[in-house]
């Protein structure tokens, strides 16, 4: 990402004022995300023994998670068109905090999978609706500033997993470690606050779009270099998130305590990553961030697969989340350049790749650690961690294809 997010300067708000709230308001709806997603991930185990199920059927219940997600995403996008990003986000923040309490005193496995797919719902529409409030804040910047929100994102996944593993360590049942969660994910979404701000800039040479801009016929093909860069990503993110706890526990035998610690690593990890990406994006381009964070999380995700012992695995899950930390932000900075004043269209679209990577991933891995087979889980990933190193060429904004009429 660079300077062409937006032809403008930085306004004298950038540092305080409408602007600088709203870029507050855009990191803690990150964070609120980050939390409920870690909230679920890392009480995966717990969530089996207490539920009853499978690993099989935990899986069935991750897909449909995430298919809700996907509904979300598009049900987000109409919210956000009719009642703005900053709404949206609100509420559904408020409304992931609610289903993680239901999920936590869902009575049965029927009212408990209604409720994580009410999780699913909101995380789309919290999806859409930050990534557009980020992408508008950004043009305003005029210089790369997403990766502080991703970081944002993962700090606090970093804090929710070792709060799993401190509140399992204290023997406290799964309930009450949801309640916990679903009381923080809530009091950040009290904190959200409208900010106005003027029309975002246009760049150089293009005039501004309306909200309800039509993207053409040609939009999955301008979309694929990044969406396949995202879909990746999102393999990996799922597949370590989503099972890295239940893979140290069931494979590498850690305690439920020490079980949350990979995902912990691997969120610090992307908070390392993301709070320098954005100096590093701007040293040395996009490109080539790309292509060194495909190849890094490639040669992590090796070394998880094949991890002796847990303390190994927690190295590799760090430097696998060093590793993908930039890839989302700069897919969403290089997809939001398509169409500068319609930026949800472009971002309810692209999640689409994101939500099959999560399929995937989880799913996949979901599947193959049912069977006693984590390790291959992880194997696969590191493979098609090197598609992005194709597709880098594809962040170089001089490169993009030309816009269709």
């Amino acid at each position: 990402m660079t300077a062409s997010v937006g032809a403008a300067a930085p306004p004298r708000s950038a540092g305080s004022g409408p602007l600088a709230g709203a870029r507050r308001v855009a990191a803690t709806v990150f964070a609120a995300q980050g939390a409920a997603v870690a909230a679920v991930s890392t009480t995966v185990p717990a969530m089996e023994s207490h539920l009853g199920l499978s690993s099989l059927a935990m899986t069935a219940l991750t897909i449909a998670l995430t298919l809700a997600a996907g509904a979300g995403s598009f049900a987000g996008l109409a919210a956000v068109r009719r009642s703005g990003p900053v709404a949206v986000m609100r509420t559904a923040v408020l409304t992931a905090a609610a289903a993680l309490l239901s999920v936590a005193w869902a009575p049965g496995r029927v009212s408990a999978s209604a409720a994580y797919v009410l999780f699913g719902l909101a995380l789309g529409a919290i999806d859409v609706s930050v990534n557009t409030r980020a992408a508008t804040v950004e043009r305003h910047y005029g210089r790369s500033i997403l990766s502080s929100f991703y970081a944002a994102w993962s700090a606090a996944g970093v804090a929710v997993a070792l709060l799993t593993a401190g509140l399992s360590r204290l023997s406290w049942p799964v309930e009450y470690v949801l309640t916990a969660h679903a009381a923080l994910v809530a009091l950040l979404a009290l904190t959200v606050r409208p900010h106005a701000l003027p029309p975002a800039p246009s760049p150089s040479g293009a005039g501004p779009a309306p909200a309800e801009e039509v993207l053409g016929g040609r939009v999955w093909a301008r979309l694929v270099p990044f969406g396949v860069v995202l879909l990746v990503a999102y393999v990996v993110d799922s597949t370590v998130s989503a099972w890295s706890t239940a893979y140290l526990h069931q494979t590498l035998a850690a305690s439920l305590a020490a079980a949350p610690l990979a995902y912990a690593a691997y969120q610090a990890g992307t908070v390392t990553g993301r709070a320098g990406a954005d100096r590093m994006v701007r040293r040395v381009g996009p490109v080539a961030m790309v292509r060194a964070a495909a190849l890094l999380a490639a040669v992590a995700l090796a070394g998880l697969a094949a991890a002796p012992s847990w303390p190994y695995a927690v190295v590799s899950a760090c430097c696998a989340g060093l590793g993908v930390a930039a890839l989302t932000p700069l897919c969403v900075a290089a997809a939001g350049r398509l169409r500068p004043g319609a930026p949800e269209t472009v971002l309810a679209r692209l999640n689409v790749f994101n939500y099959v990577g999560v399929l995937v991933g989880a799913g996949a891995s979901g599947g193959l650690g049912a069977t006693g087979h984590f390790r291959i889980a992880y194997a696969v990933p590191a493979a098609l961690a090197l598609i992005p190193v194709a597709s880098a060429r594809f962040f170089r904004p001089g490169d993009l294809p030309p816009r269709s009429p």
